[in-house]
């Protein structure tokens, strides 16, 4: 039998789109942009680290960091982030989202200013503070993950709640691009005041002191928009979906809604009484297995197949510029250079093809489904990669290059415009509200596993059996997200509580 539903969250799902929609979107998606950007500069500045700590004298090449530190450096935000996610998410379902919510990014803000300190000037010191704040940093990025989108689709309405927490994610593209412009700002601010000549000329020379500084400075900007929306984060109320559902207070929810809403909400504390026990099951119970299990098993396998494939590309990109010549050999230029070369191209691609994907995805998400634009971004994902990899050479000789960037770039734009937004606005919405957080954590922790079998899986892979086979393999790993699609339901229209089974009473267990 179904049981009525409170006011409070009626008046949520049928509320036009207003001003407190966006400063939503503003303020859980500033959180986004700080994340994309803290975890994507760092591959900005690996081959400049590489040559500040690691160029041996005499050698007719600058210096790259060893594969062992790369994959540190480059995947150990990524354990953070895994672990926050967990950790955070089971807290924002026993504290509240809000109370969560500013530790985050506080978390966040300390730890971007720190990984740009370091102990010492020797090589192990560097690296080590280096990953020490980068797991930290990304222990707080974790957090960012359910508590901003389980905010998000909490307050949103039903017409255009997967838009909005669509629009959220869509912060990362701009984070991303913000990574490769601060990289392009301050290279070209050192590369005008200290000219330097390439390696090849004067190896000595080509390396400046000053460069010292200057990925310390691109690693610390992490922390300004974070900084800038911790006041806004605090102000916030706590979603009515958490004070009414999880801590029983219907007189509260109406309160902090009738603020926000502008509206009048009666607080009907009748309907919130202790449900009958049947309804009231936790993560480890049969009743939730049979209930969600294979809704939680659609999210956390689509979520890690999709990331192997995302973040391989995303992190080696500059690799793979290198490889079919679109950036120079690294011989043939100084460190600054360097580094300006890297952040134009991977400015480039993601004003092309990333950006553009994650607003696709925001305009047409309750239009077409969820289901529909994931399914269609496995595909497509899988067809490029194998475009890719079959005629591999082909691609690699001079004359065809801008073909390649082309095709590497629309694989990031079906990514966007694809599974990589899905993944992160279903699990918001499928679950029930006391676990929501906890699910959405779960999820997004199996995309970070898949990261990090990205991350460094692909750098032995690649030197292993070389890019083609690599390739191929990505292929494969999307066609399996396509599969593992068929097990996620489809929830455009419907509302939270209508797609988690909240309002229906069952008898006893």
């Amino acid at each position: 039998m179904a049981k009525e539903q409170l006011q409070v969250l009626n008046a949520l799902d049928g509320a036009k789109t207003q001003w407190y929609h966006f400063t939503a979107i503003i303020i859980a998606g500033m959180g986004f942009f700080t994340d994309a950007y803290d975890l994507f500069c760092i591959s900005l500045v690996t081959k400049l680290l590489g040559r500040l700590y690691y160029t041996e004298p005499g050698s007719p090449t600058p210096g790259t960091l060893p594969s062992n530190v790369s994959a540190a450096v480059n995947g150990v935000a990524f354990c953070g982030t895994l672990a926050g996610q967990i950790f955070f998410g089971w807290l924002g379902d026993k504290m509240g989202r809000k109370r969560v919510y500013g530790m985050t990014l506080m978390l966040m803000v300390l730890c971007s200013i720190a990984s740009g300190l370091s102990f010492g000037k020797e090589a192990n010191g560097v690296m080590a503070t280096l990953c020490f704040f980068r797991f930290w940093l990304g222990f707080g990025i974790g957090g960012d993950y359910p508590l901003s989108a389980t905010i998000m689709s909490e307050y949103a309405n039903k017409k255009t709640r997967g838009a909005f927490i669509a629009a959220v994610f869509a912060m990362q593209g701009f984070g991303i691009l913000a990574g490769g412009m601060v990289a392009i700002v301050v290279s070209s601010v050192f590369k005008a005041r200290y000219p330097a000549p390439a390696y090849e000329d004067n190896p000595g020379l080509s390396t400046i002191p000053q460069a010292d500084f200057v990925w310390r400075m691109i690693l610390m900007f992490g922390a300004l928009p974070a900084a800038l929306t911790y006041y806004w984060r605090m102000k916030m109320p706590e979603t009515a979906r958490y004070t009414a559902l999880v801590a029983k207070n219907a007189k509260q929810a109406a309160a902090d809604m009738s603020k926000v809403l502008q509206v009048d909400l009666e607080a009907e504390p009748e309907k919130v009484q202790p449900k009958a026990q049947g309804n009231d099951f936790g993560l480890f119970s049969k009743q939730f297995v049979r209930r969600h299990g294979l809704h939680l098993l659609g999210t956390t396998s689509t979520w890690f197949l999709l990331d192997i494939a995302f973040y391989s590309q995303n992190l080696f990109q500059k690799d793979v510029f290198t490889a079919i010549g679109w950036i120079p050999k690294a011989k043939t230029m100084n460190a600054i250079e360097e580094l300006y070369r890297i952040g134009r191209a991977q400015t480039l691609i993601a004003l092309c093809s990333t950006v553009p994907g994650y607003w696709f995805t925001v305009a047409l998400i309750d239009k077409i489904g969820r289901f529909a634009i994931q399914l269609m971004g496995f595909f497509f994902m899988t067809v490029f990669m194998f475009a890719l990899a079959i005629p591999y050479h082909h691609w690699t000789l001079p004359d065809n290059r801008l073909g390649f960037v082309i095709m590497y770039s629309l694989t990031f734009f079906f990514a966007n415009f694809g599974p990589n937004a899905t993944t992160f606005v279903v699990p918001a919405e499928i679950f029930p509200a006391r676990l929501r957080s906890t699910c959405h954590g779960i999820s997004a922790a199996a995309g970070k596993a898949g990261a990090m079998v990205g991350a460094f899986g692909f750098l032995y892979a690649a030197n292993g059996i070389g890019v083609r086979k690599v390739l191929i393999i990505l292929g494969v790993i999307n066609f399996l997200g396509m599969v593992f699609t068929f097990l996620v339901p489809e929830s455009k229209g419907r509302s939270l509580e209508e797609m988690s089974g909240e309002n229906e009473e069952e008898n006893a267990a």
